[in-house]
């Protein structure tokens, strides 16, 4: 018998990635997926906050003190990734190729009827962007 009750998650809070270049990271974050960088509060290490709605990824610029930058660009869909939800799949892809970003996997519909499509962010992160 459980002597305490399960806890209960709320909602996802951030997502922290480490990373080898701020401005490199706020481009992407910011300029091609639409962010908003915003205040972070002020720790001994370098970093980024960027927020769209309640959704929050903390980037810590890569030093002895943390883990390694990035993850090595994922080859396909299939690895560790966050997803972003878009208003327009297909809108956000021509974005994509407007600027010459590879995709990892351009967009395709899931099973469930999303419009998926995965790109890497500049330190090799796998970032999903979805539409219903």
């Amino acid at each position: 018998m459980n002597r305490f009750p399960p806890i209960r998650v709320k909602s996802l809070d951030h997502v922290t990635i480490v990373v080898k270049d701020l401005a490199a990271t706020r481009q992407f974050y910011v300029d091609v997926i639409g962010m908003d960088e915003v205040a972070r509060p002020g720790f001994t290490f370098a970093g980024q906050w960027f927020q769209a709605g309640p959704t929050l990824i903390h980037t810590i610029l890569e030093f002895e003190g943390s883990g390694r930058a990035g993850s090595a660009a994922c080859a396909n869909s299939r690895g560790h990734h966050f997803a972003f939800l878009v208003d327009d799949c297909y809108a956000a892809a021509q974005r994509i190729e407007e600027l010459g970003l590879p995709f990892v996997s351009p967009p395709k519909k899931r099973p469930d009827g999303a419009i998926q499509l995965f790109v890497n962010d500049p330190d090799g992160h796998l970032v999903e962007l979805c539409s219903v």
